[in-house]
C-alpha cells in the first residue's frame, strides 16, 4: 500500500499514474485535482474538499458550508450580481460589538440609499415588473427554466432596441415568452400563452410580429406530432390511436400536405380519421374542443387526409 508521502514524492518525479503506470497525468483546473487519463485514477484530490470544516454528510450541511451564491441569471432584473445591505435587527458589527448610535444611523442611511438606488434606474423599474410577470406566465404555462432565461434574454434585447416603449410590458414579455417556445419548438399556442398572461391574443401576436421583424428571429416549422399527446390526453383517446395519428402526420409531411397549415387543425383532423380507422367512438366536436379549432377546419383537413390513408 503506498503511503500519502511517498504518493506526493512519485507525482514531482514522474508523469505516470502511481496506479496503472500509464499516463499522462493532467490537472482539472476546475476541481483542482490531478488525475490519470487512462485509468481515471485520481493522484490528488481538492484541498478545499479535504478540510474538516468543508466536509459534509448530508445536503443540508453542504446548503450551510457552501461558500458562493446563486448563479447570475438574465431572468433576475440585476442578473443577481447587485449588492445589498441586509436589515440586521441587531446592529452588531462582525465581531458582535453593539454598534454605536452614530454608527446605526449612518447604517441606516447607507441601507435606505442602498435600497433606492436599486429602483432610480427606468431600465431596472421596467426590467422588475418585466421579470416578475415573466416568472408567473411561466409558472401558470408550466415551462423549464431554460425557457424563462431565453425569454428573458429576448425581452432584453427588444428593450436595448426601445421596442418597449408605447407598448405593454406585459404583451411584451408574453411575446418575448412564445418566441422562446416556438424556438424550441415547445407545444404553447399563442391563444395558451395569452391565456395565461391576462392579455388579449390580437396584442400578444402584434407584439410577437414586431419582436420578430425588429430582432430578425428565424422560426422553425412547428411539427404537428408535438400536439397529438396534448389533444388526446384531452379528447380521452387511446395510445393505440395516437400511435396511429403518428403515421398519418408523418404521410401528409410527405406529401407536403402539411406546409402552411394550423398545426393544431392538422393534428385534430389527423386524430379523427385515427379514431375512425380503429372504431374509437370520438366526435368531432369532442376532438375540436381539446384543440382548440372549429369543427369546419377538421372537416376541411379530413378532406385532404383521407387521400393518403384511403
Amino acid at each position: 500500500m503506498m503511503t500519502p508521502n511517498k504518493r506526493l514524492i512519485l507525482e514531482k518525479r514522474s508523469k505516470y499514474c502511481p496506479r496503472c503506470g500509464k499516463g499522462p497525468v493532467i490537472e482539472d483546473r476546475m476541481r483542482g485535482e490531478l488525475l490519470c487519463s487512462n485509468c481515471g485514477y485520481i493522484i490528488k484530490e481538492s484541498e478545499i474538499s479535504t478540510r474538516p470544516e468543508w466536509r459534509a454528510f448530508t445536503k443540508e450541511e453542504r446548503e450551510e458550508k457552501a461558500r458562493v451564491g446563486m448563479p447570475s441569471s438574465l431572468a433576475i432584473h440585476d442578473r443577481g450580481l447587485a449588492t445589498k445591505l441586509g436589515a440586521d435587527t441587531r446592529d452588531r458589527d462582525a465581531s458582535g460589538r453593539s454598534l454605536t448610535p452614530g454608527e446605526r444611523r449612518r447604517i441606516k442611511r447607507m441601507r435606505m440609499w442602498d435600497r433606492r438606488s436599486q429602483m432610480q434606474v427606468p431600465l431596472h423599474r421596467n426590467l422588475l415588473q418585466a421579470l416578475t410577470e415573466l416568472d408567473r406566465i411561466a409558472d401558470k404555462l408550466n415551462v423549464g427554466n431554460d425557457l424563462v432565461e431565453r425569454a428573458a434574454y429576448i425581452y432584453r434585447k427588444a428593450l436595448k432596441k426601445n421596442l418597449v416603449r408605447g407598448r405593454s410590458i406585459s404583451s411584451m414579455i408574453t411575446a418575448s415568452l412564445y418566441a422562446a417556445c416556438r424556438e424550441s419548438s415547445t407545444p404553447r399556442t399563442l391563444k395558451d400563452v395569452a391565456k395565461a398572461s391576462g392579455v388579449e391574443r390580437k396584442d400578444v401576436a402584434r407584439s410577437y410580429r414586431l419582436i420578430l421583424r425588429e430582432l430578425d428571429l428565424k422560426m422553425p416549422v412547428v411539427d404537428s406530432v408535438r400536439y397529438i399527446s396534448k389533444i388526446a390526453s384531452k379528447a380521452g383517446i387511446s395510445e393505440k390511436t395516437a400511435r396511429r395519428t403518428i403515421r398519418i402526420l408523418q404521410k401528409a409531411k410527405d406529401a407536403h400536405i402539411s406546409t402552411g397549415k394550423n398545426p393544431q387543425g392538422l393534428t385534430a383532423s389527423a386524430l379523427y380519421i385515427a379514431c375512425t380507422l380503429e372504431g374509437e367512438p370520438v366526435t368531432q366536436k369532442a376532438i375540436a374542443s381539446a384543440a382548440g379549432v372549429t369543427e369546419v377546419t377538421i372537416r376541411n383537413r379530413c378532406k385532404s387526409l383521407q387521400r393518403l390513408v384511403s
